[in-house]
């Protein structure tokens, strides 16, 4: 429950999970907080292009939460079972029924509504929770030789309100 009486989305790392990390942040901090992401990812074992789409989608969700989502956030990310796996909360208004709903590409000319759709294709995986106490998302990546964005079934991830 936060102050307002609202449950926040769950955030928790499995018991089985190895956490590498477990951040707040603020506006100003995103820069920093993304190259800290990135070594983590790298010493987990992700490389080359899995690495660059997983931090890009990071960085994504959490410019989202700086933008929407009150200024600042939690990240924490944790290795299980060959999968790294990383989420993102805010304690903003939460996501519009609407807004999760158009899974779309957003159209080029549009400046904004990149963000999430981004971070779900990047990822083999996303989950997002939402609510007026805030919105949690979650992504995962193989870091095995498959590309799970290609697999059978694979695509945009499973959204959850």
């Amino acid at each position: 429950m936060t102050d307002d009486g609202h449950h926040r989305p769950d955030a928790v790392v499995p018991a089985a999970g190895q956490q590498l990390l477990a951040e707040t942040f603020a506006r100003g901090q995103v820069t920093d907080l993304r190259h800290a992401f990135a070594a983590c990812a790298e010493a987990a074992g992700l490389r080359d292009q899995r690495l660059d789409d997983f931090v890009l989608a990071v960085n994504e969700l959490i410019t989202n939460a700086v933008r929407h989502g009150g200024g600042a956030g939690e990240l924490r990310l944790w290795r299980s079972d060959g999968t790294l796996v990383c989420e993102v909360s805010d304690g903003g208004g939460g996501i519009g029924a609407e807004r999760l709903a158009n899974q779309e590409r957003p159209a080029p000319d549009v400046a904004g509504g990149w963000g999430l759709w981004l971070a779900g294709q990047l990822s083999d995986s996303m989950r997002v929770a939402t609510g007026p106490a805030g919105t949690t998302v979650r992504i995962s990546t193989g870091l095995g030789g498959v590309d799970g964005r290609f697999a059978a079934g694979a695509g945009a991830g499973e959204r959850v309100e």
